[in-house]
């Protein structure tokens, strides 16, 4: 059986591809000549993707056709032991002529465990290149990723990659016999009305929550459907693919209101969640801090209350009269009571939590201590960057949001200056509005630093649109007219010619140390042209020299003596100087 997309495709093309069923490969050649040359010729003729996962004795298990961009991944019943490897390699063709895995490739790679996830560009006809992937070591409680080429056709080290199936298998069972992988993975569809880089977005979400992306779906339509967000008919579709791959869990791109939820899940027969629920169930995984925990709870409850309250007033038996007179409350009304008043205490907690910030952070303006806030999208590289500016160990995770509560760290800069750096949680697009309120004392951190450092991930295909989101979020918390110094991480990736954009930004790798001395420097810079503490003794003479002071600086004490006035204030470089030439 060929699975995906057939749509328009002829009978006798379909007759032929399942003629590779009986074809003999043998066991000694990673990716056979004879089987690239047909995916190749395939991929040509249909314009779309061809997949095959291929057994290690080199029989074809699986063939499937997809669209361009995409490909819905075949049943999963070949998977015989969630405790090692699957024993099969997933081959899969790029019309366009992309040879490198996508990183939706590297995530199936992951979450499948197959034995190698091998990619084949395709473009005018022939083949472009050659891409393989391998689990490697564990890092962080997840497996690193080995890639090889891309190579040319007919230069795949077929002995050397066979080889590299081995060492993953050796890996994935010393990781297992350490006690490291608990296969617990709910199988998700995702679904979208935006687009394939939205979608993409989803894909690192449900990854890091946990799930096993199994296909992804994108339905073209100008607004939402108001009882189902995709319609009743493209639902009642999706239901036979659920029911096919064995569904799990149903993700959707956008915010669902109680009913579309509930409408969907009867539809679909599995369980339906958001956008929203899923960012909210990764930073209940991500919260350490109590303050952290409360925040995350806050935002559930909020999230949870109107979806309460949309199954409607029917069920009350608080109206009175005869006929409601009874035990008491419904499950309904019992639940919504309970949330207002969890509501309430755990926003009485954190403005408790939020007045003792609000005193360090008096003290830390007393004392005249600089504060530079790390902000940026998430996965940006900022705990990396916070890690090789301090010396620090924070957390470091190739996934989203592994930062959710904020860390400080002392930071010595050039020219005998220091700072303390913030390094606060990641942004995203289509940040939910319950979490921006939630996480708002958290994200003050920002809104009171003296200098933001609007790190981004330079490397990204998604850069720009990255970008603007973050200034997007900084504008709606109040801190878009902040100081600002930009740093484009991960810049060892890219092939950098010609100006950047923004002019002005400082190019850096955190990981590999390039451009830390630059970037200290210029915020070493930044921060000699702020306000920094001076301590004055002002002559009762010069009243004139106290009056500017107090017009143009921050005084924050001051004491009469025999011979003056002894301030302490906080005054910006040009000011400094001016006021050392009065007196």
């Amino acid at each position: 059986m060929i699975h995906g997309n057939l749509t328009g495709i002829r009978e006798s093309t379909l007759n032929e591809l399942e003629k590779l069923y009986d074809a003999e490969f043998g066991r000694t050649d990673f990716l056979p000549d004879r089987l690239l040359n047909i995916l190749v010729r395939y991929t040509d003729l249909l314009n779309r993707e061809m997949l095959v996962y291929l057994g290690r004795d080199g029989t074809v298990l699986e063939i499937a056709i997809g669209s361009i961009g995409s490909i819905a991944l075949p049943e999963l019943h070949l998977r015989r032991n969630l405790d090692r490897l699957s024993g099969f390699r997933c081959i899969h063709t790029h019309p366009g002529g992309e040879a490198r895995l996508s990183d939706v490739d590297l995530q199936a790679l992951r979450l499948l465990r197959f034995d190698s996830m091998c990619a084949v560009g395709v473009g005018e006809g022939r083949c472009t290149g050659i891409s393989a992937a391998f689990l490697g070591e564990m890092e962080y409680d997840n497996f690193s990723i080995v890639v090889k080429g891309p190579v040319k056709p007919g230069r795949i080290p077929q002995q050397l990659w066979l080889k590299e199936i081995e060492l993953a298998e050796g890996r994935v069972k010393q990781a297992i016999e350490k006690g490291g992988i608990v296969e617990e993975a709910e199988k998700a569809m995702l679904i979208s009305t935006d687009s394939e880089e939205s979608l993409d977005e989803l894909a690192s979400l449900a990854e890091t929550a946990g799930a096993m992306v199994i296909t992804r779906v994108i339905q073209n339509r100008q607004k939402p459907d108001s009882a189902t967000y995709i319609g009743s008919g493209k639902a009642e579709e999706l239901a036979l693919v659920c029911q096919a791959m064995e569904i799990d869990l149903a993700i959707l791109d956008d915010e669902l209101t109680g009913a579309q939820q509930k409408n969907l899940e009867n539809i679909l027969g599995v369980r339906v969640i958001d956008r929203t629920a899923l960012i909210l169930d990764i930073f209940a995984q991500r919260a350490q801090s109590a303050e952290g925990k409360l925040q995350v709870e806050l935002a559930q409850m909020k999230y949870r209350l109107p979806r309460l309250m949309g199954m409607g007033t029917v069920l009350s038996r608080l109206g009175g009269g005869i006929g409601t007179r009874g035990p008491g409350e419904t499950r309904l009304e019992v639940d919504r009571r309970r949330i207002r008043r969890r509501i309430d205490d755990l926003e009485a907690q954190l403005k408790e939590i939020k007045k003792q910030r609000d005193l360090r952070r008096a003290r830390r303006e007393k004392t005249g201590q600089t504060t530079v806030a790390l902000v940026g999208y998430t996965n940006a590289g900022k705990s990396t960057l916070l890690n090789a500016l301090s010396g620090a160990d924070v957390l470091v995770e190739d996934k989203l949001f592994a930062t959710l509560d904020p860390v400080m760290r002392q930071v010595e800069l050039p020219e005998n200056r220091r700072c303390l750096v913030v390094d606060t949680v990641g942004f995203i697009r289509k940040l939910p509005h319950q979490l921006v309120q939630a996480f708002r004392s958290t994200l003050e951190e920002a809104l009171y630093a003296d200098l933001l450092v609007v790190v981004s991930d330079f490397s990204s295909p998604e850069y720009a649109s990255q970008r603007a989101t973050v200034f997007e979020v900084l504008r709606d918390l109040g801190a878009g007219d902040k100081p600002i110094l930009e740093a484009l991480n991960k810049a060892d990736r890219v092939n950098v010619t010609g100006v950047i954009e923004p002019a002005d930004a400082i190019l850096i790798s955190a990981k590999q140390g390039k451009g830390l001395e630059a970037l200290k420097a210029e915020i070493s810079r930044r921060i000699a042209a702020m306000r920094h503490r001076a301590e004055l003794l002002i002559p009762y003479d010069k009243g004139n020299v106290l009056s500017l002071i107090h017009a143009k600086g921050q005084v924050l004490s001051e004491e009469y003596t025999d011979t003056g006035t002894k301030v302490v204030a906080l005054l910006d470089a040009p000011l400094y100087q001016r006021v050392l030439g009065m007196l």
